[in-house]
């Protein structure tokens, strides 16, 4: 079991790796991942029955200590991320199929991902939970509201077909991961250490198989998809950062914030696309997953050498 449990840490802590690996691998060899199609939906519910697993009570103690913070980081996630993805494609005047999966990947909840770099910068890894679990919770109203607010210029959105894929897929799976955590205790926690294991393959395994549905598609609009997934990504760090700094935060608190808004759960995306819209659609939520775990990586080390004002000796 320790094995395990240090093989799962590693895989872990080599996400953004395995993404980018796999996605490549699926690009050239496409016809070896088409099948994986299928699974899509339920290991995304697997990956969301985990965080349930991982979640407790106590990390939603945060909203209590600090409402306001919470409050902020969940508005500004659901404020910019979309607000971004619809000016781009509006600028850029992108595809109907393209514009619809950029603006889909900017209306999903935060990710998982976010929390770890948030540790690796040294962020405020309680508020970054907090955020993450309430972006989350929330999204099975607020995700499917926002992409037929924002999508239906380009293609037909049905709020009450993705409001119960979201329900299905991710409320649902995160409650019975509380439940079985809450009625099992220590019986499930072995299983916890395994988890990052879990996830990490079913996220690969996604990402490749909608990568190889679009492998066609991606030859022919990759970049132009590539350099928005860059611009929303970035974009979201630096308002994030922003709006932490605009409303007096600290700097661990900024470093969440920027975190927690630019940092969104492709998987989700990928998933909702592929059910609801094309192979097309879900390929800015494949690419999105690829880079922001790399552009994730390297922002927690610039912030992880950053110092708070505060830190600074008195002269």
């Amino acid at each position: 079991m320790r094995a395990l449990a240090a093989l799962s840490r590693f895989v872990g802590n080599t996400f953004a790796l395995w993404v980018l690996l796999f996605a490549v691998l699926a690009y050239f060899v496409p016809q070896a991942f088409l099948p994986l199609s299928i699974a899509i939906v339920p290991l995304l519910g697997l990956v969301m029955f985990g965080m349930g697993l991982t979640l407790k009570f106590e990390d939603f103690a945060e909203v209590a200590r600090h409402p306001w913070r919470v409050l902020l980081g969940v508005v500004a996630h659901f404020v910019i991320m979309p607000g971004v993805a619809w000016l781009l494609c509006q600028l850029l005047r992108l595809p109907p199929e393209i514009a619809v999966g950029v603006i889909l990947v900017g209306c999903c909840p935060s990710g998982t991902a976010s929390n770890v770099m948030t540790w690796l910068s040294r962020g405020d890894l309680a508020l970054s939970v907090a955020i993450a679990a309430v972006t989350t919770l929330l999204a099975p109203l607020l995700t499917p509201a926002l992409i037929w607010l924002l999508a239906s210029a380009w293609l037909p959105v049905s709020f009450g077909a993705l409001f119960w894929s979201i329900l299905q897929v991710v409320l649902l799976p995160i409650v019975l991961g509380l439940v079985a955590q809450r009625l099992l205790g220590a019986r499930v926690r072995h299983l916890v250490d395994a988890l990052p294991l879990v996830s990490v393959a079913s996220i690969v395994i996604i990402i490749a198989a909608v990568v190889a549905a679009s492998q066609a598609k991606i030859a022919e609009s990759g970049l132009l998809i590539m350099a928005v997934v860059v611009l929303h990504n970035g974009f979201g760090f630096l308002l994030g950062y922003a709006t932490g700094k605009l409303f007096g935060l600290p700097l661990p608190q900024r470093k969440s914030l920027a975190l927690e808004v630019g940092m969104q759960n492709s998987g989700l995306g990928a998933a909702l696309a592929s059910a609801h819209f094309s192979p097309l659609a879900a390929v800015p939520s494949a690419l999105f997953s690829v880079w922001h775990n790399l552009s994730g990586s390297l922002l927690a080390t610039i912030f992880r050498r950053m110092k708070d004002e505060s830190d600074k000796p008195a002269n």
